[in-house]
């Protein structure tokens, strides 16, 4: 078959999607690349594997509906060109723009994942007026498009539920994948390295959503009682509405509280960490988790769906409220106070990657949904 695949980031074709991308070429398919930015070195890595990248306007975070029904029109028109047999979309906009410009085009099957559900849906209990239009618009958008998938995949069942609950999916089309997972042998069980002192790393994008500013006070309330204590922060910025200040950012590295590496490759930074923090208000299932149990560092995470998908509560590290950085703190001072339960916490999350996000396993099942 031939299966357009759609993304508002060429670099996730490559760093998320690659092995399933790899996998469909494998099988026989022929397989579009969709992304509003490639440059040459994603176009070469694509044609190299024998995919066929393809180009279209995409605001990534904006709220211009011109600039979006342009963007499905294009769409449309590119899938009327190259006819497809499948469009899969993943995240917010190639969900709903791509499902809709594919029913559009007459394509036969069209297939949507969530990956998350994103700021609109976070908060839900202090929604702003303008906020809350813009949920009950993206909910309309949401509820239109899947009506047009013939599934909708999830990665936790927190958020099926809710699309359930809210009339925007039907049961019977809702699939639970459990995240797309990780190539398990690239990032293989590292044994950590001898430290003088415990090292923190929280991964992620420079977003209030994602607990930035929770892991900062805890870092804020710790550092006083252990001053041998390092804190990472490894993430870039990002354009959308809730990103942080980067000035903000370098009052808290200017103040020693933490230290920041800006948006670089994480696997170096992890290899220096002794423990994984993740204090997100949601996630889908968090790729940086994942990553960070593959090798095996024990995870202080929040209660949250998605979060909670990561953490078997007092084998492989803490669940801790939301919007809580005193309890944040707490759990990570549990490793400060007993250092000798990282290794095998750290053991027992490698054992839960290889349980629960073998990409190979999780690929599988995802084709399988898709019939292919």
């Amino acid at each position: 078959m031939k299966i357009s695949v759609i993304s508002n980031f060429a670099s996730s074709l490559l760093n998320f999607r690659g092995p399933l991308l790899i996998e469909m070429v494998r099988r026989g398919h022929k397989v579009l690349a969709f992304a509003p930015d490639h440059d040459d070195a994603t176009r070469a890595w694509l044609r190299d594997r024998g995919i066929v990248p393809v180009d279209f306007d995409l605001q990534r975070t904006g709220l211009n509906p011109l600039r979006d029904i342009t963007s499905m029109a294009q769409l449309r028109l590119l899938f009327r060109q190259y006819r497809p047999d499948v469009v899969f979309g993943y995240n917010i906009k190639p969900v709903i723009y791509g499902t809709m410009a594919a029913w559009l085009a007459g394509v036969p099957r069209r297939y949507a994942m969530i990956t998350g559900l994103g700021f609109v849906f976070i908060n839900k209990a202090r929604l702003r007026m303008r906020k809350a239009l813009l949920q009950r618009g993206v909910s309309a958008l949401y509820g239109f498009a899947l009506s047009k998938a013939n599934k909708t995949i999830f990665f936790n069942p927190d958020d099926r539920a809710e699309f359930i609950e809210r009339g925007l999916v039907s049961p019977l089309r809702a699939v639970l994948l459990g995240g797309t997972g990780l190539d398990l042998d690239e990032w293989n069980y590292t044994p950590p390295l001898a430290q003088t002192s415990i090292t923190f790393i929280m991964v992620g994008r420079l977003l209030r959503d994602k607990g930035v500013e929770e892991y900062v006070e805890a870092a804020k309330a710790l550092r006083p009682h252990y001053p041998r204590a390092r804190f990472l922060l490894v993430g870039g910025h990002d354009e959308n509405p809730t990103a942080i200040p980067l000035a903000e950012v370098r009052s808290w590295v200017d103040a020693g509280v933490i230290e920041w590496s800006g948006h670089v490759p994480v696997r170096p930074w992890l290899a220096q960490a002794s423990v994984f923090v993740l204090p997100s208000y949601r996630e889908g299932v968090p790729r940086s988790t994942q990553e960070a149990m593959a090798i095996g560092l024990p995870v202080v995470t929040t209660d949250v769906p998605g979060c909670r998908e990561t953490v078997v509560e007092g084998k492989n590290g803490f669940l801790v409220p939301v919007r809580n950085s005193a309890r944040l703190a707490q759990a990570m001072r549990h490793f400060l106070d007993h250092p000798d339960s990282i290794v095998p916490m750290g053991l027992e999350s490698r054992r839960l990657a290889e349980e629960r996000f073998d990409v190979h396993v999780q690929n599988r099942k995802l084709l399988d949904f898709m019939g292919l």
